[in-house]
């Protein structure tokens, strides 16, 4: 394995197996998952209806390619277009976000004949040579050699940088200000902006509502498209809204949307879904080998449907209310706790020096290491400095479950004053 291939802990745990929100390492100790395989397990571990859907379609078959049909994808294909928001939708199934984010890309830029794409700053869209080119976090960019021109924007991150004091009404306008001042810099016609709704690795900061929605309407004079990165917020992970989108979406859906991760509940599945013009502006042959595989297609039928019928949207907007409550009680005991901030079961603690805004990577990684001793499983993030907790448990989390979380994770807090 390579070097550069990070894992969490100073001792790497080997996890076995897992059911419901828990999961159990090698040694078998138990733990409360918080984190759900970065964002992926969004109903549960070993849900029996998923495990019974991919086991009944691997007894019939395996892989085709896209060079060929079958049902379990033209299902989802039309349940995940019905669901976005996208007039006359066209859905392309991959096998991961990163890969998504690439074909949305490719999509824009041979739409509108341009290279050029506009960016948020702090955010990020995977780890191939394109997305990576649109990373504006350099703790996840390991190269500045790019396919693309890409133009940074303020906007993303509402209690750091220039804009961080204005209120959000005077923030979304400089924002939009600022917007208006890079596409004055870009020569011709920009491609697309694409933006994560609440950026996932940058730590689950967002903007105030509304924004893109303000965004939207200066890239609609310029012809420019959006494209939504909702690899991290789709699915209704944000309690108020299915799609991340819909926080902003007073100028309508974007053009073209990504999604991943939670709708194959841990199966390899990604997508994009754009307008019939834009998904059909490819001129040549294009297959996916392993997008829309019958086994993995199997698993988002079944986990979408589950998904819906539990109205996991609701139990994410009612127990992360909840949580997100008790974690900003036990915040108010911690000095080293800069700000909680999360929608849903999406969640961040942001940790600094006490009394500053530096952040503080060390403290981050501590209590990471004390809540695993506790038995709970957490996320870090935020930006080149990893300062952030990240939580995102299962969207069936209980009330009890949610509360054994807080539990260990104050205990953990404390245990690094």
């Amino acid at each position: 394995m390579p070097d550069w291939l990070a894992l969490y802990y100073r001792r790497p745990i080997e996890l076995t197996h897992g059911e419901g929100r828990h999961v159990w390492d090698a040694d078998g100790n138990r733990y409360l998952d918080f984190f759900g395989g970065i964002l992926t397990t969004m109903t549960a571990h070993a849900l029996p209806e998923v495990t019974k859907a991919v086991s009944e379609q691997a007894g019939r078959l395996i892989h085709s390619s896209t060079l060929y049909l079958n049902r379990p994808m033209i299902e989802l294909a039309e349940r995940v277009a019905a669901l976005s928001g996208i007039p006359e939708a066209r859905v392309f199934f991959t096998t991961s976000g990163t890969e998504a984010n690439d074909t949305a890309l490719m999509l824009a830029t041979a739409y509108r004949r341009s290279n050029q794409i506009l960016a948020m700053r702090n955010s990020y869209h995977g780890r191939s040579f394109s997305t990576v080119s649109v990373t504006g976090n350099r703790g996840w960019s390991p190269t500045s050699l790019s396919p693309l021109q890409t133009y940074y924007v303020h906007g993303a991150v509402r209690t750091r940088g220039p804009f961080a004091h204005l209120d959000d009404t005077a923030f979304t306008a400089a924002a939009v200000a600022d917007l208006e001042d890079v596409l004055g810099q870009a020569r011709g016609g920009v491609a697309a902006l694409i933006a994560e709704p609440i950026q996932g690795v940058g730590g689950f900061t967002a903007p105030p509502d509304g924004l893109y929605g303000a965004f939207r309407e200066v890239l609609d004079r310029h012809g420019i498209l959006w494209i939504s990165d909702e690899v991290q917020t789709g699915w209704g992970r944000t309690g108020d809204n299915f799609w991340g989108w819909q926080a902003h979406g007073r100028s309508g859906p974007p053009d073209i949307l990504t999604f991943a991760k939670g709708i194959g509940n841990g199966m390899s599945v990604g997508g994009v879904v754009a307008r019939a013009e834009i998904m059909n502006c490819i001129d040549t042959n294009s297959i996916s080998t392993f997008g829309g595989s019958p086994v993995t297609m199997a698993a988002g039928v079944a986990n979408l449907a589950y998904l819906l019928e539990h109205d996991l949207q609701g139990n994410a907007r009612r127990v992360g209310g909840l949580l997100l409550e008790r974690l900003r009680a036990i915040a108010a005991t911690v000095p080293a706790v800069r700000e909680v901030r999360g929608r849903g079961l999406m969640a961040a603690l942001e940790l600094t020096k006490p009394g500053t805004d530096v952040a503080d990577p060390d403290a981050a990684a501590a209590v990471l290491e004390a809540a695993r001793e506790g038995g709970l499983l957490l996320g870090k993030g935020g930006g080149h400095d990893t300062s952030v907790l990240r939580i995102a448990p299962p969207l069936s989390l209980t009330v009890a479950e949610a509360e054994e979380g807080a539990e260990i994770l104050e205990r953990a807090l404390h245990s690094i004053v």
